[in-house]
C-alpha cells in the first residue's frame, strides 16, 4: 500500500544542505505564523465586520471588460490552485504507482500550468488596468486594495517564473515534488521537514515567502469573499413568477393608474 511521504529529505550524494537558523525561521516557524493570523483574522473579521465582508463590486461603474477580466482571473486561478494541490498534496510515489511517468507529469504541470498561469496574470493585469482607468473604480480603490493587487500579482508572477524556468532547464530543472512538496506535506504532521524546503532553489523560495505573505494580508482585504459560499442557494424554497397568460384569472386583474392609463393608450 502507498502511504503518505514524511520521510526527512535525503541529499543528494556529495551535496549537504546545511539548516541555518534563517531557515527554521522561514520554514519551520512562519508557516504556522502565518495559518494563526490567516485564521485569527477570518474569525475577528467575521465578528467585528460582517458588514465588510465584501468584494465592494464595481461592476455598476464598468461591466464590459469586467466580463472578460472576471472569468479569466477566476476560472484560471480554479486551474492554478488544483495544479497546486495535485502537485504539492499528491506524492510523487501515487502517480508513479498508477503508472504515470515523471516525464508525462512533468509535460502536463508545465503545459497546464503555463495557460493557466498565464491566463490568470493576464485576468489580473486587465482587473488592474481597469480599475487604474476607470474613474469612478480607481476613486473607489483603497490602500488596501493596492497592497492586495502588488501582493496577488507577484505571487502570480513567480510561480510563473517558476513554471517557464523548469521549461527551459528541461530536464536538468528541479523536480519541486522531491523538495517544497514533501517539506509542504509535513507541515501537516508538525514535523516540518526543514532540510527539504532549504535544498529548494530561490525561485520556489521566493514565491512560497510571496504566498505566505498574500495569506497573512488576505483575511483584511476584499479577498475574504473567497471563503463564502452561499450554501444557503441550495436550501432557500422556490421564488414563484406569475404567468402572463392572455385569460386574466378573477382576482389577479391589473391596477392600473389615471397616468398609466393615459400613458398607453
Amino acid at each position: 500500500m502507498v502511504t503518505l511521504e514524511t520521510a526527512p529529505f535525503e541529499a543528494e550524494p556529495g551535496s549537504a544542505v546545511e539548516i541555518t537558523a534563517l531557515d527554521t525561521a522561514l520554514w519551520g516557524v512562519l508557516p504556522y505564523v502565518m495559518v494563526v493570523v490567516l485564521v485569527g483574522g477570518l474569525v475577528w473579521r467575521y465578528k467585528y465586520d460582517q458588514f465588510g465582508w465584501t468584494t465592494r463590486s464595481s461592476q455598476l461603474y464598468e461591466s464590459k471588460m469586467l466580463r472578460i477580466a472576471s472569468p479569466l482571473f477566476h476560472f484560471g486561478l480554479l486551474a492554478v490552485i488544483a495544479g497546486h494541490f495535485f502537485g504539492l498534496v499528491i506524492p510523487m510515489a501515487w502517480t508513479q504507482a498508477v503508472g504515470m511517468s515523471q516525464d508525462f507529469y512533468h509535460f502536463n504541470a508545465l503545459f497546464v500550468g503555463g495557460i493557466a498561469g498565464v491566463g490568470t496574470l493576464g485576468g489580473i493585469i486587465l482587473l488592474i488596468y481597469r480599475r487604474r482607468t476607470t474613474g469612478p473604480v480607481f476613486m473607489a480603490t483603497t490602500t488596501n486594495d493596492k497592497t492586495m493587487y502588488v501582493v496577488l500579482t507577484a505571487a502570480i508572477v513567480f510561480g510563473l517564473w517558476t513554471t517557464l524556468a523548469s521549461v527551459f532547464e528541461g530536464e536538468h530543472g528541479h523536480n519541486y515534488r522531491e523538495t517544497v512538496a514533501p517539506w509542504f506535506r509535513s507541515l501537516f504532521v508538525l514535523q516540518p521537514d526543514i532540510a527539504a524546503m532549504a535544498a529548494a532553489p530561490f525561485s520556489f523560495h521566493l514565491h512560497t515567502l510571496v504566498g505566505m505573505a498574500l495569506f497573512v494580508i488576505w483575511p483584511f482585504t476584499r479577498l475574504v469573499h473567497a471563503f463564502t459560499a452561499p450554501l444557503h442557494y441550495l436550501f432557500r424554497p422556490y421564488i414563484v413568477y406569475r404567468s402572463r397568460d392572455a385569460a386574466t384569472r378573477r382576482g389577479w386583474a391589473p391596477v392600473g393608474t389615471r397616468d398609466r392609463d393615459t400613458r398607453n393608450r
